[in-house]
């Protein structure tokens, strides 16, 4: 099997130190797989129970993406190729992130891999969190795990040109498959629980993949029909529903919702979930909910619509008034807000900018949540 330099496949015995940068995939280039399978646990723990959040992800760019090691089997005989399924958790719920998963295995592995997959939805918790351990476990099988935070989908879906969920879990799957042979796997055939329509979808991953040998089934329910699928859906599953049970808030120090966790499952039918959205609306303001909401969501919507049920009405800012004999009514540059610039460099326009500074106070919101003044402009990668 081929080797790429830029995505090391050997196993080595050192455990580097958490960088969560290493597990953002930009662009085209994807997160090298872990040297060990002890060294994946460590950064899967971190993942889901301190809800790692690598920056700049929250802000720009895609989510976390954790390719695991590469299992010795795979890596001395993929002559033939693995086989691989892809499923996704938590594509409806209002409250948490979307997880998407793959596993992977030669196909002549089939007898070490564990009896009893199925879809995840199907299985008790019990032996759905005995399989996922099994899984992490094994030395035959490999996995992807890809995390759609709730700030990023709300962030795709609300811009100008929205990115819908759809369009969102299908680069998800490729970014999956490209991690896999990125890191110099062959893959012999792929199973995918669709997402839209299957032919559709069957021949837009053959069209980005041409030329690399995969055989693509994508059907309804694949994740009930094939052990690959049945596998994702398990670590996908586990690992949404840990990451939701550890959750760590990441707003104002000490933050702390209103009901606490009291959130039922999540879907916005659940009159627990409908209770806690309202409860918590417009509680970290000025943006609305905490970044556990998918705010893009129409119950979200709805309920700042609604005045934030019982936390009132929604904030709203007072402009600045504008200063029509000083400035003479011109919009100020971006360059203006910035302060690398000293008062004296600016000349009289920053002696108006710094008396305007001085008459409107800072408000109280920009020191809870520790936000400091822009001092650099720098480009997204």
């Amino acid at each position: 099997m081929a080797e790429d330099p830029q995505h090391p496949i050997e196993g080595t015995e050192t455990h580097p130190s958490i960088d969560p940068s290493v597990l953002l995939p930009f662009n085209t280039r994807s997160p090298a797989p872990q040297p060990d399978r002890s060294t994946t646990k460590l950064l899967l723990d971190s993942l889901l129970k301190n809800s790692l959040r690598p920056e700049p992800c929250d802000v720009f760019g895609s989510g976390p993406l954790l390719l695991s090691d590469i299992p010795a089997v795979i890596r001395n005989n993929n002559e033939r190729g693995v086989i691989l399924g892809i499923d996704e958790a938590g594509r409806g719920p209002v409250l948490g992130p979307m997880t998407y998963a793959a596993a992977f295995w030669n196909p002549d592995s089939a007898d070490s891999i564990p009896r009893g997959f199925n879809d995840s939805k199907q299985l008790t918790p019990e032996k759905r969190a005995s399989l996922f351990e099994q899984i992490l476990s094994s030395e035959t099988i490999g996995f992807v795990l890809r995390i759609l935070h709730a700030s990023e989908i709300s962030r795709n879906m609300l811009r100008r040109a929205p990115y819908n969920l759809n369009a969102m879990s299908h680069d998800a799957a490729i970014e999956m498959i490209w991690a896999v042979l990125n890191a110099g796997v062959r893959i012999d055939t792929c199973y995918i629980d669709t997402v839209g329509i299957a032919d559709s979808y069957t021949r837009m991953l053959e069209r980005v993949f041409e030329g690399k040998g995969i055989t693509f089934i994508v059907e309804k329910k694949a994740d009930a029909k094939y052990a690959p699928c049945s596998a994702a859906s398990v670590v996908a599953k586990e690992s949404r529903d840990t990451i939701i049970a550890n959750w760590k808030w990441t707003e104002a120090h000490n933050y702390e919702p209103k009901n606490s966790r009291e959130f039922g499952s999540g879907y916005p039918g659940d009159p627990k979930c409908k209770a806690w959205l309202d409860s918590n609306c417009n509680i970290d303001v000025p943006f609305g909910f905490p970044d556990f909401v998918r705010f893009s969501w129409a119950p979200a919507k709805n309920a700042l619509k609604d005045g934030g049920g019982e936390s009132g009405p929604v904030i709203r800012w007072d402009a600045d008034e504008d200063e029509e004999d000083e400035s003479g009514g011109k919009q100020s540059s971006m360059d203006s807000f910035v302060v690398s610039k000293t008062v004296e460099d600016m000349g009289r326009k920053g002696r108006i900018l710094e008396e305007l500074r001085r008459k409107k106070p800072r408000l109280d919101i920009f020191n809870e949540l520790g936000l400091s003044k822009v001092t650099k402009f720098v480009e997204a990668p």
